[in-house]
């Protein structure tokens, strides 16, 4: 059993509802992000899926040195700031390096550490100083069984808040699989289990200076990964993600995302544990 997680109003963990983690993948403009978290709001409502939002301030980690990486650290996190106080929606978004944590930790409800920082320690421990929520999304280099080390290095503050998020594994050139066998070992440490359904059909790289994707796999797995036990779902999304500034091949479209929620909810309905 993982324990439960609170980011925010939204509880993550054992016993109770499959939640939802989305956002746009890079902060674009304002209005993108009132606009998907408008859209996010109505879906929380109509579904009754508990709702984090997620967006990157700075995508420190882009293929090329030309592509966007978004209004970096203070301007995006006024920006996300914005967010909840007009939709009331907690917030997530990453940090790639320990000086970005203190400033971050005055804004959003839970701290991600990026898949490729995931073993760096010093950046893991200031990140679980604030005593803020925790989301490390496992390495495309990383073994399930070898996310007991990042665990213990956050625990070594004292922070139990801890969730862990599988994104695919590295395979082959610009292709990545997931492994489903993934989310039980990790949830076998004691923390919920998020699977991150857009990265894992990602393409990095594949795209001659940015990466591609197949978003046509990302319900497929993503009832994959439900069925298996995952706590939590993570999408990026998008109102126009063929126009989207990062990672638009693997986003999913805001329309018809209701849609395939729904569909989602019905396999963690026929799954979930009396």
């Amino acid at each position: 059993m993982a324990r439960r997680v609170r980011i925010g109003d939204v509880v993550i963990g054992s016993g109770v509802p499959l939640a939802f983690i989305a956002g746009p993948c890079v902060i674009e403009t304002q209005d993108l992000l009132f606009r998907i978290a408008e859209a996010l709001v109505k879906i929380r409502e109509d579904l009754g899926i508990p709702v984090v939002f997620k967006a990157s301030y700075d995508k420190a980690n882009r293929t090329s040195l030309r592509s966007f990486r978004g209004p970096g650290l203070l301007m995006g996190l006024e920006m996300l700031a914005k967010v909840r106080e007009r939709f009331g929606l907690p917030l997530l978004s990453d940090v790639h390096k320990e000086s970005e944590v203190e400033a971050a930790a005055e804004v959003l409800d839970a701290i991600q550490i990026p898949a490729f920082l995931c073993r760096q320690t010093d950046l893991l421990l200031a990140a679980a100083e604030t005593n803020k929520p925790i989301n490390v999304k496992k390495g495309q280099f990383m073994a399930p069984w070898d996310m007991v080390h990042v665990v213990e290095k956050i625990l070594s503050t004292g922070n139990g808040k801890v969730l862990l998020t599988e994104r695919g594994v590295s395979f082959g050139y610009n292709n990545l699989v997931v492994d489903f066998r993934s989310l039980p070992i990790m949830a076998s440490l004691g923390y919920p289990v998020v699977f991150d359904a857009t990265h894992a059909v990602q393409l990095p790289g594949g795209g001659r200076g940015a990466s591609s994707g197949q978003r046509e796999f990302v319900e497929p797995l993503a009832r994959a990964a439900v069925a298996v036990g995952c706590h939590a779902l993570f999408m990026e999304v998008h109102p126009d993600p063929d126009r989207a500034l990062s990672d638009g091949p693997n986003m999913v479209p805001l329309e018809g995302l209701s849609s395939m929620l729904g569909r989602l909810l019905k396999v963690a309905e026929a799954v979930r544990d009396e």
